[in-house]
């Protein structure tokens, strides 16, 4: 038993704090880069996106009291607005 006495290690708390630090702050061989993801084709002209959107619902009722067909309504206004669409 004295001889697991003798074998402990004590630990200085500053020696563990300062290891710790350049353990964290030495930089790390750098490694290869991550694939990159084959790149998005550019968009096709006529092609429509799927998109999030926040109307007014005094807006959205407008464009939906007549019907389906309401979100080409609301795409038609918003063309309208905006000088050289092509379509």
């Amino acid at each position: 038993m004295a001889e697991d006495r003798n074998r402990r290690r004590f630990t200085d708390p500053r020696a563990a704090a300062e290891a710790a630090f350049r353990a964290a702050t030495t930089p790390k061989p750098a490694e290869a880069p991550a694939a990159q993801p084959a790149p998005r084709p550019a968009a096709v002209p006529g092609t429509r996106e799927i998109v999030s959107l926040r109307l007014d619902s005094a807006v959205l009722a407008h464009f939906q009291k007549d019907g389906p067909g309401w979100q080409d309504r609301i795409n038609e206004a918003l063309k309208a607005l905006v000088p050289n669409t092509e379509d």
